[in-house]
């Protein structure tokens, strides 16, 4: 291992070891409680342009296997742990993560000490940061205030439609950075699905008749897709929807909802969030930095549906005159507990409702 650092756009500098590539990444540094799910974090199209602390203090244990991927490669521009596993072992294991990030391209950063970078984070707010061989190069932080992340969805996006063929219903799913969690929950489900880009015109869904559209989770700040907000409204007056993480912010806006930046955000899956509909508490996975603004919902005809126990953020809502909701939190899981999976069924008994 190289000795690399850590710069943030405050001036704080952390030191520690490289692995995998050793380029140099600028990208939003964002922290991730979860205690296992590296694998599934870190192929997540959501973490388009952001640079993953692992708050566990070992990352690496259980290695790289075939059945854990949520893309086909990683997509956050870095990962930053207390300690990568030298000597890993699982029965399902490929590769480990030092030899996945070397095989990928991924920048690494252990031996860093992750408490203090969190707290960090936790008190000034999720900040820009660069990760280099030579601190003395980024002394100024003009490079780090210039650098503005743009067009993450259409980066992780599919580029063609394709078709998961199945014998149920049958769910449009609009890919702003799907992940393949939410297809396996889907599919568990007998649902047939296809997908299409996030540009995706009214006309190419309905050629295809499907019974429900899914918008699906993804990267970056939801009002740079203003684009896609008259398609939302065409197709919840039309087929029952639903939206999960930046497709229910995306459907909050569409709505007349507005949304802000959070100032760490949620990463993880210990998120505890009551669901006012099934009366109870569950355990969710969420990964998000955005989030719906409560007081904007009084002028919409949206209606709350979760929020979260400990910060009261809004984690779900439904329109009361047409059948469609949306959650912030993922239902998939993946990694994380899969306390509300119920919500894919109550979609597909949604869609089902809707034909009779």
């Amino acid at each position: 291992m190289v000795k690399r650092y850590l710069v943030l756009e405050n001036g704080s500098v952390y030191s520690g070891n490289g692995f995998g590539a050793e380029t140099d990444v600028i990208g939003e540094v964002v922290f991730t409680t979860g205690m296992t799910g590296y694998q599934e974090t870190i192929t997540d199209p959501s973490y388009c342009e952001q640079i993953i602390v692992f708050t566990y203090p070992m990352i690496g244990n259980y290695g790289i296997n075939k059945h854990d991927f949520e893309s086909l490669k990683p997509q956050t521009k870095a990962i930053i742990v207390k300690e990568i596993a030298r000597r890993p072992t699982n029965y399902n294991m490929q590769k480990t993560l030092t030899d996945y990030a070397v095989e990928h391209q991924l920048v690494g950063l252990a031996d860093i000490d992750t408490r203090a970078l969190t707290k960090e984070l936790r008190d000034n707010g999720v900040m820009r940061g660069i990760i280099t061989d030579d601190p003395k190069r980024v002394k100024e932080t003009a490079i780090l205030a210039n650098y503005q992340p743009h067009d993450q969805v259409q980066r992780v996006t599919t580029k063609n439609v394709y078709q998961a063929p199945n014998q149920g219903v049958r769910v449009a799913v609009i890919d702003f950075g799907l992940k393949q969690s939410i297809l396996k929950a889907l599919a568990k489900r007998q649902a047939e699905v296809i997908v299409f880009p996030a540009t995706v015109t009214l006309e190419e869904i309905l050629k295809v008749q499907p019974d429900g559209i899914l918008l699906s989770n993804g990267p970056g700040n939801p009002v740079d897709r203003p684009e896609v907000l008259p398609l939302i409204q065409q197709l919840q007056h039309r087929f029952p929807l639903m939206g999960i993480c930046l497709g229910h912010q995306l459907f909050a806006l569409a709505n007349g909802a507005k949304t802000y930046k959070m100032k760490f955000g949620h990463r993880g899956f210990n998120h505890a969030v009551f669901d006012k509909n099934h009366q109870k508490t569950t355990f969710t996975s969420q990964n998000h930095g955005y989030a719906v603004d409560e007081e904007s919902l009084k002028a919409t005809n949206l209606e709350i549906t979760h929020q979260e126990i400990n910060d009261h953020t809004i984690e779900g809502v439904r329109l009361k005159n047409y059948s469609a909701f949306s959650v912030q939190f993922h239902p998939d899981a993946a990694p994380g507990p899969h306390d509300a999976e119920y919500l894919f069924d109550d979609f597909i008994a949604m869609i089902k409702n809707n034909e009779e």
